[in-house]
């Protein structure tokens, strides 16, 4: 093999600063809402909104992105969403109306479109198959840690030096990032180069239509679908308020409850890594493992009379942590099921999944919590959140239904046969007492 494993570590890790940058731009907003909302003369709602429109233009480029990346390659995807997320926050950092803002966070949102899923496939094409779904479970976590850089140092350089300033430092860094990706990152290992894929349309149309007609991509994009809303809507929007003005915490309180999230979820990634690497064909039983958990967690947090103990938060935020990781094995799945030219493509139609899950889930509370708290969520009881938090309950079923379908729809197709749970353990206790 002509490549070494550290060049394939430096790749990798060029590529998840990039990653990193583009959560942080993605956050940089949201954490800084009081002086946004100063500074652009915004209500909440609007500010909200900017929240939800980002989020609505990173799920819908996510398939002509996955496009593009088949035919350009990682180096060229990341270091243009370097750029478009450097120039939203240059815009964001002397914009002044909200008009401004919003077309620098559209900016942002279609950089980091842009970022994700193209390190997603410079790890399938530099690393060892064995070793892919633990690199993957920790680009998708340590890329997490740009939103504790966002909760942190960009408040503080806020404060310490004002908006354009601290604006324009995180529009630099992420252009001297996308520079370095430019200068060492390659597309892939020496031994594994993938031909470029023709942009022409009927071609276009067969790569795609080819990726979601694989059983395996659509089980992909219901897990995403299924796993990652929950977390997601609680550490984007609906968490903080639902703690604070329904459970009645104290903003620190529900600070350290997110950054917690954040934490957890990085431990527990290559654990559920290497589950998926070493169980290839049991992937799915963590993924309803974790559902499961998390309709169970928030079932006792909505049913407990009042609001509830501390305790139970932290076991809520515990369990929706591994919400990340357990997304992170639809892309496994798209991986293992697609052919390398069209890989991309299969990535960009899982990510969508979980984005679009998350996107109708926060309108969806939003409109309940509306339509009980006409005066805005300021005004919400905890009994209003609660009948609003209920929502995700349709789509955990809906997301149920979609994984149960294609997976037995890929099994059928690969010919697996898989032993039940019963059966399974009987095997190997049979195993163990054959070794003595």
């Amino acid at each position: 093999m002509l490549r070494t494993p550290q060049r394939a570590w430096l790749v990798w890790g060029l590529a998840l600063s990039a990653y990193v940058v583009a959560v942080f731009d993605r956050a940089s907003l949201g954490v800084t809402g009081v002086a946004a909302q100063h500074r652009f003369g915004a209500t909440a709602a609007e500010l909200g909104l900017f929240g939800v429109l980002q989020l609505a233009v990173y799920a819908g480029l996510q398939v002509p992105v996955g496009v593009l990346l088949d035919r350009f390659g990682s180096r060229r995807l990341i270091v243009s969403g370097a750029v478009t997320m450097a120039l939203g926050q240059v815009l964001l950092s002397q914009a002044h109306s909200v008009s401004g803002a919003v077309l620098a966070r559209v900016l942002v949102g279609a950089g980091d479109a842009m970022t994700f899923t193209a390190v997603l496939r410079l790890v399938g094409l530099w690393f060892a198959p064995r070793q892919v779904p633990v690199v993957t479970q920790l680009t998708g976590l340590l890329g997490q840690l740009g939103q504790l850089a966002a909760a942190y140092p960009l408040v503080f350089a806020l404060r310490a030096a004002g908006w354009s300033p601290a604006f324009l430092a995180a529009a630099a860094v992420g252009a001297a990032v996308g520079l370095l990706v430019l200068l060492v990152v390659r597309d892939s290992a020496p031994d594994r180069v993938v031909a470029p894929v023709p942009l022409h349309l009927p071609h276009v149309r067969a790569q795609l239509r080819g990726a979601w007609r694989e059983p395996g991509t659509r089980l992909g994009m219901w897990t995403h679908f299924t796993t990652q809303f929950s977390a997601t809507v609680f550490a984007l929007l609906w968490g903080y308020p639902f703690l604070v003005i329904g459970e009645g915490r104290t903003p620190t309180e529900a600070g350290l409850l997110l950054t917690l999230l954040v934490l957890v979820s990085v431990a527990v990634g290559p654990v559920i890594g290497h589950l998926v690497g070493r169980y290839p064909f049991r992937r799915s039983a963590p993924v309803l493992a974790i559902v499961g958990a998390s309709a169970a967690a928030w079932t006792l947090v909505l049913a407990w009379p009042g609001r509830a103990p501390l305790a139970l938060l932290v076991l809520l935020v515990v369990v929706l942590a591994t919400n990340g990781p357990g997304s992170m094995v639809g892309f496994d799945y798209a991986r293992t099921e697609n052919p390398p030219g069209r890989l991309s493509s299969a990535t960009g139609i899982v990510n969508v999944g979980g984005f679009v899950a998350a996107l109708l889930t926060i309108l969806a509370i939003g409109l309940v919590l509306s339509a009980r708290a006409p005066g805005g969520a300021t005004a919400a009881t905890l009994g209003d959140f609660k009948v609003a938090m209920s929502v995700q309950y349709l789509v955990w079923a809906v997301g149920l239904a979609g994984v149960l379908r294609s997976r037995r729809q890929l099994r059928a197709e690969r010919g697996i046969v898989l032993d039940t749970l019963p059966a399974a353990v009987r095997r190997l206790a049979r195993e163990r007492a054959a070794r003595g």
